[in-house]
Formats: C-alpha cells, sequence, structure tokens
C-alpha cells in the first residue's frame, strides 16, 4: 500500500477532476486520511471472510464491486484476488503488470511491461506511462501527519526499534533485542522506543520505553516523524519510515533490499553480516542468521549515526 501512495498522488496531479476509489483493507484506512487524491475508500472486509460463512459473505461483497461502475481498474497487487476485483467491477480497462501472479493477467486488457530487478516502488510507477502521465522526478507520497502516542512518556529525543515482522525468519529473538539495547546503551544516551505488534518481552530497565501493541496506526506514523533514528526488520513500518524520509536502518535476513528494501536515500541496510548504504542495486548475499554480534553492530552503529 505504501509503495503505490506515490501513483495515485501522480494521477491526481495529472488529473485532478479523476475520482479515485482505493479498495483497502480497513485495518490500514487510517494510512489515507486527508489524501487529497484519495476520494472514496471501498473497504475490503477480508477478517469477514474467515469461517463457515466467510465464502458467502464474500461472494456477496465480490458481486457488489459492481456498484462503483469506475472506467478503469488499476490493479497493482496483480493477484488472484485483485484481478477477480477487476474483472467484477465491470471495468471496461483493465491495466496490470506484466509479472502478476496467480492468474491475475487473465483478468488484465492490458498488461504494462515490467523489469526482473526493480524496486517495487519503480515496478508501480511503471504504471503512469502506460496511462499517459509522466514519471515526477520527486515522489509524493502523501502520508499523513500522524499523532504522538499516548504512551509515549519522554520529551527527549528518542530511537525507534521496530524488531517484529509476519514475515517467516524475519522478527529479532529476544536475546537479539537486548543485545542491540545495551550495545546502544554503550554508545548513547538516548531513549529506545519499542514499536510494533504486540509481544511479551522482559523488562530492559531505564531507558526502554515499551509501546508494542500500544499504538494506533495514525500513533506509529507520529511516533515515527518525532524519532532521531529508526531499525526496524523489513516491514511495512520499515516502508513507512522510508517514505517519511526518516534515518533509518532496516534488517534483510532473505530478503532482497533491491527489490523491497527501504525507498529512501537516507537508509541502510543490514545483509550478509554487513552495513551498507541503500542504493537499490545492492547483489544480496546467501541467507545468513542474524546473530547476537550482528545486534550488537548494529546497536554501535546506530548510537554513531544518531551522534553525527
Amino acid at each position: 500500500m505504501i509503495h503505490a501512495l506515490p501513483v495515485a498522488s501522480a494521477i491526481h496531479r495529472a488529473w485532478p477532476l479523476t475520482r479515485i476509489t482505493w479498495i483497502l483493507d480497513p485495518r490500514w484506512s487510517e494510512l489515507l486520511e486527508g489524501n487529497p487524491a484519495i476520494a472514496k475508500i471501498h473497504p475490503f472486509p477480508r477478517q469477514s471472510f474467515r469461517g463457515p460463512c466467510g465464502l458467502i459473505r464474500a461472494l456477496r461483497w465480490y458481486r457488489g464491486l459492481r456498484e462503483l461502475r469506475p472506467d478503469a481498474v488499476v490493479d497493482l497487487q496483480c493477484l488472484l484476488r485483485s484481478g477477480l476485483m477487476a474483472s467484477c467491477s465491470g471495468a471496461r480497462v483493465v491495466l496490470g503488470l506484466g509479472d502478476a501472479r496467480e492468474g491475475a493477467r487473465f483478468f488484465y486488457s492490458r498488461s504494462v511491461p515490467v523489469g526482473k530487478d526493480e524496486h517495487a516502488v519503480n515496478r508501480y510507477l511503471r504504471m503512469l506511462p502506460a496511462l499517459g502521465i509522466s514519471v515526477p522526478e520527486a515522489l509524493d507520497w502523501a502520508i499523513p501527519r500522524g499523532l504522538r502516542p499516548e504512551a509515549l512518556t519522554t520529551n527527549e529525543p528518542y530511537i525507534v526499534l521496530h524488531p517484529f515482522s509476519r514475515g517467516e525468519g524475519k522478527s529479532l529473538t529476544t536475546e537479539a533485542i537486548g543485545a542491540f539495547i545495551q550495545a546502544f546503551r554503550e554508545k548513547s544516551v538516548l531513549p529506545i522506543v519499542l514499536a510494533g505488534a504486540p509481544k511479551s518481552l522482559p523488562d530492559f530497565g531505564l531507558g526502554v520505553i515499551d509501546l508494542l501493541g500500544k499504538t494506533s496506526l495514525t500513533e506509529l506514523i507520529g511516533l515515527m516523524r518525532g524519532a532521531s533514528y529508526v531499525v526496524s526488520v523489513d516491514s511495512g513500518p520499515m516502508h513507512l519510515a522510508a517514505a517519511l524520509s526518516i534515518s533509518l536502518l532496516s534488517i534483510h535476513t532473505w530478503s532482497d533490499p533491491r527489490l523491497v528494501g527501504p525507498f529512501s536515500k537516507n537508509a541502510h541496510i543490514w545483509q550478509g553480516g554487513e552495513i551498507l548504504e541503500q542504493n537499490l542495486q545492492r547483489v544480496p548475499s546467501p541467507e545468513r542468521v542474524f546473530t547476537l554480534s550482528d545486534a550488537v553492530a548494529i546497536g554501535h552503529f546506530t548510537a554513531k549515526m544518531t551522534d553525527s
């Protein structure tokens, strides 16, 4: 969703009278608050499609898409479900990307070619020339301002550590989190804010503020905006920090930072035991387990970056 925001902004800037409807899981609708490009959010309540009656509810929802009556559908997710959405909407024109999966391309009236090793943001931007719109030099992410979390108990500068991801093998262990905290404390006195999904962790002592599971998406945006530095595993909040142009370090255990790394000149990446600037040309190292020594190195590196 974050990667698609510049496409919506560019369409709105080129065609200001066009009304864009975004089909979206309502859990993430806060990310579009106040976005001038979006005229309407059409909720995709995927959580309600589970269980014995989920299929019936899903069929009714897909049938209801006909009421949208769009002139065109731009499918950037390019999966079976998004292709079905496009087809069920009754749009005269459906555009998708050439590397669509799960048979989604069979629903398109036109497939836009993409490069094999392109970052997701650049892949999505290829949709603009297909619409007759030039790719802007400066991308507009239109991220809302966000709110300062009520549970944030410090008025001092702070860093954010986002240690968990839904992707298998991406999250940090409790031991790695502890090693990072200890290493950072050796070099810096800034508070460390733990953010992200709820998980029980030990008390890491003074200087560590545990906000895991205690922020809304709007508050997470506000928390990121106020951070001096962000350290995150490969995840949605990492991409949020990149879109906000916050200085950050992204940890990639197996995902390719050329394709799904932070799309930001203010970012560094860890992969294969190395910390490098993100230039979207990194050749990924073979999969390597993130060790406690890596956590220590990242802790010291973060302290150095915040001091500078």
